[in-house]
């Protein structure tokens, strides 16, 4: 889905009653509800097509932990779940381009039919990087799902079958993206302001 009317989803919100550093401001991009409507459309469209079949979830943590929950609510055949830590950001805004797998997978993969769960997929480098080390552990299909997807900033080539939202080149926070550790816990996404 492409957000073409962007600034219809804008509004300044407060984070928590100021907890975090005054300098950050939080505008609404996508609100809980849009969110809520695509999720329940891709797990449609994710059960049509695993339709009879078991599907396996790789969720990448720790921005993904949220939408592969809520995704998984909502799909309707059989789903597994396994998790594989991957980084290419540090305390910064923008990835450093070298991916670092912080955490394998507890469970081959051979023969399963797999969705890697990414949160954004920006640059695609990390995508680019981690299906080819998936593949070569042959599954029996390996898809790729994104709730966010940044293609002006796509450096590296990646497949997206999934995807959630087309978003403009804005440094995005909430529903488990974050800024240094902070604000995954809000329930939309938010475009991250520094003053």
């Amino acid at each position: 889905m492409l957000l073409t009317k962007q600034t219809e989803y804008w509004k300044s919100v407060s984070v928590n009653g100021g907890k975090y550093m005054s300098q950050e401001k939080i505008s609404v991009l996508i609100p809980e509800e849009k969110i809520e409507d695509r999720i329940v459309q891709l797990a449609e469209q994710i059960s049509k097509d695993y339709q009879g079949e078991t599907v396996k979830l790789v969720c990448i943590l720790k921005g993904s932990i949220i939408f592969t929950c809520e995704l998984a609510k909502r799909i309707t055949v059989p789903v597994l779940f396994d998790f594989i830590q991957v980084s290419s950001y540090g305390s910064g805004t923008k990835s450093s381009g070298s991916v670092v797998i912080k955490k394998e997978l507890d469970e081959d993969i051979k023969g399963d039919n797999v969705i890697i769960v990414e949160d954004i997929v920006d640059s695609g480098n990390t995508l680019s990087q981690l299906v080819p080390i998936l593949k070569a552990r042959e599954p029996k299909s390996l898809k790729v799902c994104t709730l966010l997807d940044k293609p002006d900033r796509r450096t590296a080539p990646i497949d997206v079958d999934y995807n959630g939202f087309v978003i403009p080149d804005e440094f995005v926070v909430g529903y488990g993206l974050d800024y240094d550790q902070k604000y995954r816990n809000l329930p939309y996404i938010g475009v991250l302001h520094f003053e």
